[in-house]
């Protein structure tokens, strides 16, 4: 299948690429080691138009699937903390916003977080429920025609900066339902932080709900889940991309190094042993592409996606793990220190394993699909 970029695809790469390399690039090692929300960065993002790329005008820019994870994947190879925070906001932060809100609602949350200056999180993983999303406990009750909201939620992205929470929570005993909660609300309490590994920029904490009135319910009772199906392709495909991004940043750092560090009287990169590393890593991330362009490209033909996206960001975030730890095997003492990126690239890729299914929920998936 041809991938040939056509010259709108080329110019939206190239301005993400260009922004990426003059301002989130240079930032990219103190904010991982000095964690805090990249507002700036974040700003600027959504003043290109990432956060409304997605979205219809004209509000947004109606751009398609394979457009956008190509912008993606420029933010993730500078910097995975900014573009998983970008990607959040850009997705699953506003989707169901802008779905199911109107009126003085959609000017006051939505229109503004098109442009950075709201921020939106989606509350759906509990301490109890991350994968198994059906055995949630938070639960939503209807009182004289207001909801109000009970729960314990974790691993919630952008969670202490947030000024809205879309809420996954339980409305019957096989009823889950989204509501929007703004972060004033009575009860609602953004907790303990949760210091990672990697995408520290990413900042991510429990959020807990006591009593709290939601603004609005998302859209019908008891059709979250169904609701959440229509963008799970989505979502996997635009985490196959943040994957890419990173994996193509240790590869340029890995031949680079390889060309520049001399022992035995030559550059390394001309020892066998360094270039098999090097041509896997090649292997990798171009099958991981084209994986990953295959399924933007189903989604934009509205083609039926679920297991092309699974396998997609399944081989691309094992794929960048891979890239990474050879990346890691070049730099060989040099890849366990800070002094250069690979040290990071080989801890951030691992959000990529765990963001839109676990790599063994999605072999399920594939298997099932394969046996239906």
């Amino acid at each position: 299948m041809d991938f040939s970029l056509t010259a709108e695809q080329e110019a939206v790469r190239e301005t993400f690429r260009a922004f990426a390399e003059r301002e989130v690039k240079p930032q990219a090692r103190d904010l991982d080691e000095n964690p805090r929300f990249p507002r700036e960065l974040f700003q600027k993002v959504g003043e290109l138009g990432l956060f409304g790329m997605r979205y219809p005008e004209p509000e947004g820019a109606g751009t398609d699937v394979f457009t956008y994870i190509l912008a993606v994947e420029e933010l993730a190879a500078a910097s995975l903390s900014v573009a998983a925070a970008c990607t959040m906001q850009s997705l699953m932060g506003t989707y169901f916003v802008h779905k199911f809100t109107t009126g003085e609602l959609r000017r006051r949350f939505f229109v503004p977080a098109l442009s950075g200056d709201v921020v939106g999180t989606i509350c759906m993983t509990e301490p109890n429920a991350g994968s198994d999303l059906l055995s949630l406990t938070t639960r939503a009750v209807e009182k004289t025609g207001d909801w109000f909201i009970t729960g314990q939620k974790t691993w919630i992205t952008s969670a202490p900066v947030a000024d809205m929470f879309t809420v996954l929570a339980r409305t019957g005993a096989k009823e889950l339902s989204f509501f929007l909660v703004e972060k004033d609300a009575a009860g609602l309490e953004v907790g303990r932080g949760i210091d990672k590994m990697g995408v520290r920029s990413s900042v991510t904490s429990e959020v807990s709900f006591n009593e709290t009135p939601a603004t609005c319910l998302l859209g019908e009772r008891g059709a979250g889940f169904s609701y959440l199906r229509e963008i799970l392709a989505e979502i996997r495909v635009v985490t196959a991309a943040l994957a890419l991004g990173v994996a193509r940043a240790a590869l340029a750092e890995a031949v680079a190094y390889a060309k520049e560090r001399v022992q035995f009287g030559q550059p390394i990169g001309r020892f066998q042993a360094v270039q098999a590393h090097l041509a896997d890593m090649a292997v990798d991330l171009e099958a991981a592409r084209r994986l990953t362009w295959w399924a933007a490209w189903r989604s934009d033909q509205g083609l039926p996606n679920d297991d092309e996206a699974g396998m997609a960001k399944l081989f691309a975030s094992e794929a960048a793990l891979r890239v990474c730890d050879r990346a890691s095997r070049v730099f060989a003492s040099y890849g366990f220190a800070k002094e250069y990126p690979v040290e990071r690239y080989l801890r951030d890729v691992r959000f990529t394993l765990i963001g839109g299914g676990t790599s063994e929920i999605l072999k399920i998936n594939i298997a099932r699909g394969l046996t239906r």
